[in-house]
């Protein structure tokens, strides 16, 4: 038993050492010198010993709990008042490690951007599923399955009714089922489609607005965008809005901005038109209403959504989308 003690007794004093922790040191201290710790446990068993050998194990017994609990107070003194052994611990000599600061993706900077100018609007930042039923994904969206508009999402398909979304619009049809109007809403996060070009990946963000209650009009449409734009762009940021085709809305607009990089003059990044497209929009179309049991005849509504990447790629002059993925350090910097 006496080898037993003098092994305990090593290896508590190396643990001792080695902690730096005062709530971690106690928790050592009643592991070893509690009424149910391992050293005292031991000491019960003395009196099983034979006569003659309780003498000299109690008397080590009690030699070892009097050094810990010696070690104990030292060390608990030690850590109370931030000395440190600096023989044990650290060399102070070593010059000191400067601290790496991260830096915020220029995504993460958008999307906080855009929420932050659309909540000061009065809408709501929603989220939804990124594994999305295709009812929600299309058929709610006004898009069933023999509609040639799904041919302009290239979709993944994890089975024939379950797909990865090809856009944040499905958020807004669950928000309207859940709530009635005056609903408004806006919806980040991820998208998918297979498709993947130095403009293109198959995985890339969206955000998606949604606002419906009585009497509302394009005119509200059209001033909340421009809005929108010239926060994000500046005050002096010339847009238009030019006719389009969406399933969900009607009348569909998409609305474009005087090239950034051209001034309007016409370069390689805006096709020599002067003009970059960088949002779709329009009221929202009766049939959606349908889905939700919304009455068409009391509320009206406009719905819009804009790439994430595309408009941090005209805010930051980035002309490869892949740069976003790539996690090199040195672009990551910039920002």
């Amino acid at each position: 038993m006496k080898e037993e003690i003098l092994e305990l007794e090593k290896r508590a004093l190396g643990e001792i050492g080695s902690t730096l922790d005062p709530s971690e040191l106690e928790t050592l201290r009643i592991r070893y010198l509690g009424k149910k710790g391992l050293l005292t446990s031991m000491m019960k068993k003395v009196g099983c010993l034979p006569p003659d050998e309780r003498p000299g194990v109690g008397k080590l017994a009690n030699l070892v709990k009097k050094n810990l609990s010696a070690r104990f107070k030292e060390t608990r003194d030690s850590l109370g008042s931030g000395r440190v052994d600096v023989g044990t611990t650290f060399d102070v000599t070593l010059p000191g490690r400067e601290p790496v600061y991260g830096h915020l993706h220029p995504i993460t900077l958008v999307i906080k951007e855009v929420c932050g100018i659309f909540t000061r609007m009065g809408f709501r930042v929603v989220k939804g599923p990124n594994v999305e039923l295709d009812y929600y994904n299309f058929e709610a969206l006004n898009i069933p399955r023999d509609h040639p508009a799904r041919d302009m999402q290239d979709t993944f398909y994890i089975s024939e009714n379950v797909v990865l979304r090809t856009h944040t619009s499905p958020i807004q049809v669950r928000v309207m089922e859940t709530r009635k109007p005056p609903v408004s809403v806006i919806a980040p996060g991820k998208v998918y489609r297979r498709d993947s070009d130095v403009s293109h990946t198959p995985m890339f963000h969206q955000v998606e607005g949604l606002l419906v209650d009585r009497g509302v009009s394009f005119g509200d449409l059209k001033g909340t965008l421009t809005s929108f734009v010239r926060q994000m762009f500046g005050s002096r940021t010339r847009l238009r809005f030019r006719p389009s085709f969406f399933p969900f809305t009607e009348p569909s607009a998409e609305v474009d901005i005087l090239c950034v990089l051209c001034g309007g003059k016409g370069c390689r990044t805006c096709s020599q038109t002067g003009w970059l497209e960088i949002l779709g929009s329009g009221m929202v179309d009766p049939e959606v209403y349908r889905f939700v049991d919304y009455d068409a005849d009391k509320y009206t509504g406009f719905a819009f959504g804009m790439g994430i990447e595309r408009i941090a790629m005209l805010k930051y002059g980035i002309d490869d989308i892949q740069l976003f993925f790539r996690n090199d350090i040195r672009f990551l910097r910039q920002f």
